[in-house]
């Protein structure tokens, strides 16, 4: 039976948001509000924006860019492209990489939808509740020793994801995007709102916004490039199977602009909402991923309104893990539906079994295989490390090499849409400055 013709989004507005959900992760909720407060408030955000117009964006639009012009999954439109340029087929490796990488990043990180999910009930049943920190500290460690309550939970946020995938471009993605983003950001005004009625707003942006100077340094300075690079979803062939689907009528880099922004407000909105909490309960903002399923219960269970903000919290927790799942499980779909027979419902819920069956092997690194070691690393922190530090930096330095060196320039230029100016500017940072940052990346990463 033929193929159907390539999905399409229905709208920019859909594609903007699908891609701001994939970028807005469990990541964005703790990980870069901590680094802002811990590493020189305003001053590490202007680092980090300077970081993410130099590496970031360049990738992302060249990601995009690579997508478009193959109007097919990954591995074929790197392996068409090239051929198309008379480069080597092995430039289909990249696509490789970057279907792997969202294939085994997804099992680990539906894992910690789970926990997600299990708190949101936990809030909902009042568990937190007049709970001391041995008492939270307990309900987090118990969680992890039991494999079948982290399997059910494992399992149920694999369920929504393959749910909505299976329902394709449009009804999946997009409806999803449609309805998880608004309502996330909802979620996140309204904690905001309570931290500004807390009486600790004044800390929470004195902690993030306060520049300090003095604490740049080469280290921070690499920790913001890092996260330039890991929250827009680069190297993981998402953004080139998103880019497949979009429409010649988009502006690349107008579009890639509006996604960072989205992406970053709402990491800092983050930060604004968590730490007038954490502050107003005498806690520590240095918490790591414990200051989500440590610190946070601990305080939702011992303040006024704790119930509903804990719920409110968790499902804004949930809702990006999920906006982020559905794009992590879609490079795989994507792949499978065109390389094979299968319908997309077939193809779905095959890679929904894979990444389900290896997320197994992960939650049980927590117990039972605890002992299991590869180079000194369980089998979830193997899975973390092997992506974040191998796979995702190379794939990203294949997609903006390619781009800058193997399409036609001229061609390149025309899709762009750029000045005289702004095509040299481009021509420097997409050949020069993001490789560089990428290498810088990948090497400090390994050390």
């Amino acid at each position: 039976m033929a193929k159907l013709a390539h999905a399409q989004w229905s709208s920019k507005m859909a594609f903007v948001l699908a891609a701001a959900g994939s970028a807005v992760g469990l990541g964005n909720i703790w990980r870069f509000s901590y680094m802002v407060g811990d590493s020189g408030g305003a001053a590490f955000v202007l680092v980090y924006l300077a970081c993410v117009a130099l590496v970031g964006l360049p990738i992302l639009v060249a990601e995009w860019m690579i997508g478009r012009r193959g109007q097919k999954n990954p591995i074929n439109t790197m392996a068409e492209l090239a051929a198309n340029h008379g480069k080597s087929k092995a430039w289909a490796l990249i696509g490789v990489s970057g279907v792997l990488a969202a294939f085994l990043i997804l099992s680990f990180y539906s894992v910690i939808g789970g926990w997600s999910l299990n708190y949101t009930l936990s809030s909902v049943i009042g568990t937190f509740n007049g709970q001391d920190a041995d008492g939270i500290s307990g309900l987090f460690g118990g969680m992890l020793g039991s494999p079948v309550t982290l399997l059910l939970w494992h399992t149920a946020f694999m369920v929504l994801v393959v749910g909505i995938v299976a329902r394709g471009v449009t009804k999946g993605l997009e409806s999803a995007a449609r309805l998880l983003m608004p309502a996330l950001i909802i979620l996140m005004l309204i904690l905001v709102g309570y931290g500004v009625a807390s009486g600790y707003f004044g800390e929470a942006l004195a902690f993030m916004f306060r520049p300090d100077w003095s604490a740049l340094n080469g280290g921070v300075v690499l920790a913001a490039m890092g996260q330039a690079f890991f929250t827009l979803s680069l190297g993981m062939g998402i953004m080139m199977a998103y880019g497949s689907y979009l429409g010649e009528d988009v502006n690349l880099i107008s579009t890639a602009r509006t996604v960072i922004i989205l992406d970053t407000v709402i990491a800092l909105l983050a930060g604004l909402a968590i730490f007038p909490i954490v502050f107003a309960n005498g806690l520590s903002a240095g918490e790591g991923p414990g200051l989500i399923f440590v610190t946070l219960p601990l305080a939702f269970g011992n303040m006024a309104g704790g119930t509903i903000l804990g719920l409110m919290f968790f499902l804004l927790l949930t809702f990006a893990a999920l906006t982020s799942a559905i794009s992590l499980l879609e490079p795989t779909v994507e792949m499978l539906e065109e390389r094979t027979a299968m319908t997309r419902v077939t193809a779905t819920l095959a890679s929904g079994a894979g990444v389900w069956l290896l997320g197994v092997a992960a939650l049980l690194s927590f117990n039972v295989w605890s002992e299991v070691l590869f180079f000194g690393l369980n089998i979830f922190d193997l899975l973390d490390t092997f992506t974040s530090k191998i796979l995702l930096p190379l794939t990203g330095l294949g997609a903006i090499v390619f781009v800058a060196w193997c399409l036609k320039r001229e061609s390149v230029e025309a899709e762009l849409g750029l000045s005289a100016t702004g095509v040299s500017l481009w021509n420097i940072i997409a050949r020069y400055v993001a490789p560089i940052g990428v290498i810088i990346v990948f090497v400090t990463g390994l050390m």
